[in-house]
């Protein structure tokens, strides 16, 4: 069974997390804090997106595993793992901005094999497969693909906030700021979507989770990109992550980083 035996299903769960998640959003919310320090918030309509997500699954594939950002996980070392993010960017959706999405992957013996990022409120969907990916929404259907960019003098750099680093972190960070044409801060999930679709060349994070880059990691391959860590590691566990669209960019961005 490949990976691409799933993507109807695929559809069906991110179709499902949507019609949960949407009669939340721009209303008012009761949120809460999970971080014990800091700001980490939750909102009912991440708990009640992947409570739709995880009841499908089950009924479906009983003997899948499940790993979600809200409930933990269940059957983590079974052969297929599906791995959920309800609402990756639950700052952005809370404050009434589009710029977050629901992830969703499927891991085979723990590496990704199909991603989806869909995005309900703008209609937008970009998946991959490692070997292609592809976008939906308003504008049609498409094949993704990162673009050329050769020198971080051309590169625009995304990550989500600076103020998410610890201090070294921020300086190394500053380091590739500096030496590229543009950075923006802001995006989570929907900035990876981006660079696959070559409209920027460059997302370094750090402390994210597995659940927060398993999906994305098929998309950005798919469509020709790199993702890693800061050391040129696996970036299935999270960490420091650097997704670049040109294996030239992530070279040069990772000699920076880590100078």
């Amino acid at each position: 069974m490949t990976a691409i035996d799933f993507a109807g299903f695929v559809d069906r769960l991110a179709a499902a997390s949507a019609e949960t998640i949407l009669p939340f959003f721009r209303t008012a919310m009761t949120i809460e804090n999970k971080a014990s320090g800091g700001f980490d918030p939750v909102t009912a309509a991440d708990r009640a997106a992947e409570n739709v997500m995880r009841t499908l699954i089950r009924r479906s594939f009983p003997d899948h595993g499940i790993i979600g950002e809200e409930f933990g996980a269940e059957r983590a070392d079974a052969e297929y793992v599906w791995v959920l993010d309800p609402i990756d960017g639950t700052k952005s959706f809370m404050t009434g901005m589009p710029v977050w999405g629901t992830l969703i992957a499927l891991t085979r013996f723990g590496e990704p094999v199909f991603g989806v990022m869909n995005q309900p409120f703008s209609r937008e969907r970009f998946s991959g497969d490692g070997e292609g990916s592809r976008y939906t929404g308003p504008t049609g259907n498409r094949a993704l693909t990162t673009r050329a960019c050769g020198t971080l003098s051309d590169a625009v750099v995304f990550t989500t906030s600076p103020l998410l680093m610890t201090a070294d972190e921020r300086i190394a960070f500053a380091r590739v700021e500096a030496a590229a044409k543009l950075s923006r801060y802001g995006g989570d999930c929907y900035a990876y979507c981006m660079l696959a679709a070559g409209h920027i060349d460059l997302v370094i994070e750090t402390g994210l989770k597995p659940y927060d880059i398993l999906p994305l990691i098929p998309i950005i391959m798919g469509a020709g990109g790199i993702v890693t860590t800061w050391d040129n590691g696996s970036a299935a566990a999270g960490g420091r992550i650097i997704a670049a669209g040109d294996k030239r960019m992530h070279t040069a961005a990772m000699e920076i980083l880590n100078a």
